[in-house]
């Protein structure tokens, strides 16, 4: 079959098999390798990506189900390219150590970009729930939680403080703190 898909701003159009996931013609057909495959169930997030601005896990998408729709990967975002930080996300990334191997960089920064267009005003509780279904193997999630508000233009530490004081719990189940959970 015949897809086409706007890929980082750019057209493609590609003959594929019908069963073709899209994580495996971004990362085949395009050479787009910042969409890891880490589990093909949609367990781990490590394949996120957006497609028409909405975060989907690409290990469980067809190619023929993105035909005609606008996919944004890593790759696509601003400066991300040249090995550049320019996106808001990837610089809070940086600046606030959410990441360390890196091998769920990518579907973590999807995520939270979608996470951050759908919910602006963003409390460390609705990070910690609305990145669930990613996993992290490295930092345990502090870290992660504290850069997506960053980028959201929050101050994570006011937040934090701001939740540890209404005495609701401040994990999403299975998304731990790295400080045991409250």
């Amino acid at each position: 079959m015949k897809v086409e898909i706007t890929v980082n701003g750019e057209h493609t159009s590609h003959d594929v098999e019908p069963r073709t996931l899209l994580a495996h013609y971004l990362r085949e057909n395009l050479g787009l390798k910042a969409t890891n495959i880490g589990c093909d169930t949609t367990s781990c997030g490590a394949c996120t990506v957006l497609v028409d601005g909405e975060s989907v896990k690409s290990c469980t998408v067809l190619a023929v189900q993105a035909d005609q729709q606008s996919v944004t990967t890593m790759e696509g975002l601003e400066g991300a390219a040249q090995g550049e930080l320019g996106h808001p996300v990837t610089k809070a990334f940086r600046e606030e150590h959410g990441l360390q191997c890196g091998f769920c960089t990518p579907g973590m920064v999807m995520s939270a970009i979608s996470l951050i267009d759908e919910n602006p005003d963003l409390t460390e509780k609705d990070v910690r729930e609305g990145l669930e279904g990613n996993l992290c193997r490295c930092t345990g999630y502090h870290n992660i939680v504290r850069a997506v508000l960053v980028a959201a233009g929050k101050d994570p530490d006011a937040a934090q403080a701001a939740e540890a004081g209404s005495g609701e719990r401040t994990t999403a189940p299975g998304f731990s703190t790295g400080e045991g959970d409250k």
